[in-house]
Formats: C-alpha cells, sequence, structure tokens
C-alpha cells in the first residue's frame, strides 16, 4: 500500500513538471506557476459567483432579524422604538423597503417571501412626511430635555462648594463657580419646570405617533404570531437546504471544467501532444482542488452531516470534542474508499489494457511503444506473461492467452 502511494506522488509531481519525461527549465515553470495562480483566482471567484446566484436565506427573509427582535425585546417601550426606527432616518436612510428587498432578487434566484414584502409595505407607509414631522419634534424635544438635566447637573455639583465658600466668608467675585448659591435653586426650579413640559410634549408627540393608522396597521401585523411563525419556520427550511444549494451551484460550476481538462488531457497523451498534456494536468489538478475543499465544506455544515451531528451531540450528551473523533475516522475512511474506487475501476490498468493494446501502448502508462518492444521505454514496465496453459507469452492483463486462447487468471 505504502508503494502504491509513493507511485501515486512521484507520478503526480512527475506530471506536473515534465513534458515528455524531460523537465521543465525555470523560465518555463516560472510562467506555468502564474498560469496556475491565475486560473486558482479564476475559479474561486467563479465559485464564489455562482455561490451568490441564488439568494441566501437572509435575503429571501430579511424581515425575520427585526421581527424578532422586537418580540424578544422586552421594554415597555418597544412599540414606539421600533415605529420610531423606522420613521426617522437613523437607522436607513432607504426611501422604499420593498423596492429594496425585490432589488436583492435582480439577475438572481429565488424570491423574496410575501410576508417579508407586506412586512416592508407596512414600514414604507410609516415613512410619511406628517409622522417624520412628529419624529423631528420628539428628537429635539429630547435634545433640549438633555440639555437641561445637564444643566442641573453642573449646577447641583457647583452648589456645595458655592455654600463653603459662602461660609468661609469668600466674595462672590472670587468665585470658582458660574451659579451664586442663592441662585442655584431658582435655576433648577425653572429647569425642572421646563423640564416637565419638554417630558409631557414627548409623551403627547409618542402618543400621537403611535396613534396614527399606519402604525397600528403596522403593530398589529408585527403582533400576529401565525405570520411570524410562518416565516420562522420558512427561514429554516431554507437555511436546512442552502449549504446543498450552493454546494449544487459550485459543482455546476467546476465539473464542466474539470470533464474539459480530463477530456484534453487524455487526448494530448494519446497523440504525443507533451506541451498540452502538461497544462492540462495542471488545470485538471487546479479545478480538483477547489471541489475536494467545497465537498469537505458541505461535510461540515451540509443538511446531511448537520443531522449526524446532532444526532452524534445528543448521544454524547453536548460533549461535542467527541463528534470531532467521528469526522476525523470518517473522513480518512471515505478518502481511503474514494482512492480504492478510482485504483481498481477508473483508473485500472487491468481494465484499461485492452484499448492500450490495441493502440500499441503501454498497458501501465499508455505511452506509444513499438509492438517488438517487451519492456516499455517510458516506465519500464515488462508487457507480456507466460500462458498457464502453453507457456507461452501473452499480453498482460488480457482474459485470454493470445496463442492458445485459454482463460488467464487476473
Amino acid at each position: 500500500m505504502l508503494t502504491k502511494i509513493y507511485n501515486f506522488i512521484g507520478n503526480f509531481f512527475r506530471k506536473t513538471r515534465t513534458i515528455d519525461n524531460e523537465p521543465l527549465n525555470k523560465v518555463s515553470l516560472i510562467v506555468l506557476i502564474l498560469i496556475d495562480i491565475f486560473i486558482v483566482v479564476n475559479v474561486f471567484s467563479g465559485l464564489a459567483d455562482i455561490s451568490r446566484w441564488h439568494i441566501s436565506p437572509t435575503e429571501a427573509y430579511p424581515c425575520h432579524r427585526e421581527w424578532k427582535g422586537y418580540k424578544d425585546r422586552s421594554a415597555s417601550d418597544k412599540d414606539y422604538r421600533i415605529i420610531s426606527d423606522n420613521v426617522t432616518q437613523r437607522i436607513s436612510k432607504l426611501r422604499n423597503f420593498e423596492k429594496d428587498y425585490q432589488k436583492r432578487t435582480e439577475n438572481r434566484l429565488g424570491e423574496v417571501s410575501d410576508v417579508c414584502l407586506n412586512y416592508a409595505r407596512l414600514k414604507d407607509k410609516l415613512r410619511n412626511p406628517e409622522n417624520k414631522e412628529i419624529a423631528t419634534s420628539i428628537r429635539l424635544k429630547s435634545q433640549n430635555l438633555r440639555k437641561l438635566e445637564q444643566a442641573n447637573r453642573k449646577i447641583r455639583s457647583e452648589y456645595d462648594s458655592t455654600l463653603l465658600e459662602k461660609i468661609a466668608g469668600q466674595p462672590t467675585t472670587n468665585s470658582i463657580n458660574s451659579t451664586p448659591a442663592e441662585k442655584a435653586k431658582q435655576e433648577i426650579t425653572q429647569n425642572n419646570r421646563q423640564i416637565a413640559e419638554n417630558k409631557e410634549e414627548i409623551a403627547d408627540f409618542k402618543q400621537q405617533l403611535l396613534a396614527k393608522a399606519e402604525s397600528q396597521e403596522f403593530l398589529a401585523f408585527l403582533n400576529n404570531q401565525e405570520q411570524y411563525n410562518l416565516i420562522d419556520e420558512q427561514l429554516d427550511k431554507a437555511s436546512y437546504w442552502h449549504p446543498s444549494k450552493q454546494l449544487g451551484f459550485q459543482l455546476l460550476f467546476l465539473l464542466p471544467l474539470i470533464a474539459i481538462a480530463a477530456i484534453i488531457h487524455r487526448y494530448a497523451q494519446r497523440e504525443g501532444y507533451g506541451l498540452v498534456s502538461l497544462i492540462s494536468w495542471h488545470l485538471l489538478v487546479i479545478f480538483c482542488i477547489p471541489l475536494i475543499l467545497k465537498i469537505f465544506q458541505f461535510l461540515q455544515v451540509g443538511f446531511v452531516f448537520a443531522k449526524i451531528f446532532e444526532f452524534l451531540a445528543a448521544i454524547f450528551l453536548n460533549l461535542l470534542f467527541l463528534v470531532y473523533y467521528f469526522y476525523i475516522l470518517l473522513i480518512p475512511l471515505a478518502g481511503f474508499g474514494i482512492i480504492k474506487l478510482f485504483q481498481r475501476i477508473v483508473f485500472n490498468p487491468k481494465v484499461q489494457a485492452a484499448k492500450r493494446i490495441q493502440k500499441s501502448r503501454c498497458v501501465k502508462c499508455a505511452k506509444k511503444i513499438k509492438q517488438i518492444d517487451s519492456h516499455c521505454p517510458h516506465c519500464g514496465e515488462y508487457q507480456y506473461r507466460e500462458c498457464s496453459n502453453c507457456h507461452e507469452y501473452t499480453y498482460k492483463f488480457l482474459p485470454h492467452c493470445n496463442q492458445c486462447g485459454h482463460p488467464q487468471e487476473l
């Protein structure tokens, strides 16, 4: 087994840096590396682009996050907060939420949830001039309220030191404080009166905003548990299948490239086009690398392994590090099975021997040889074996002797 692995690795690197069994010169090798880098960058860019072809679950259900935040919020003023956030420019400068949601699907597969589109329409209704004017009034009143409260805090902080100065008999002209003690109480009282007025006006404006028909309609929609449960369930389902869809699109991008590179490589080897064979081999390797990476990535987040992960987590009582033992064991076993499959079926010399012998090629490396050659001049493989019946020499790996026709043990 170790010998096969060693030969495979040696073959791989030999094919990567030789043309017709001759090593590449340094300049050619540098050019080839630059080509490889360019191809790799474009392959991964293409994969990233095709992965975004189908809209993601968060793009298909863009209202879910905000809606969930509203439902999870326990503050008493959460109704006003969500109305205010959608009316003012503080959260978003978008003019139309519905158009923004729909724009995400342009030239892409998938649709935005109808529930979220209705949600966006109701949000857009909130953003009318009258509501914006009310929200602006609340903002200005709140700013003034904060200034008054800040002024009171400053006066109170200076009051104690002003009293000490007065007790000590220090003239007011030498005081370090801006407000004399006798005026501090008067200013605080006046500020408190203005603070109370501002709070009353703010509360009145908030009630006006919440009482608007469009606000009531939006809040009623937010509190529709049936609608929320619907998009919550649909989002879970979309998130469950999204990794599989992404892998499908990535395979759609990679498999034609791999097939074309493999066909060109086999043709170039058969016809003896060394440079074409070398470049196509590099392309084949480059196209297979992201394929392997994406498959392993899918195994980590794909829906099948997600269920296996949940099952194992339940068995191991959420000791998740034990689950990774399963991955560490499973992946090498899967890789071993794939290697065996390709070694014994796809690239097995015994399977390919008949075609190679008919075309006067080596039974092992498939290089062109003469019929009189008993050994391959390229890899050194002996081409014949002794027949168990007539003891004449016959071709390796063929089911019958070419001298007496007796079946051979393969």
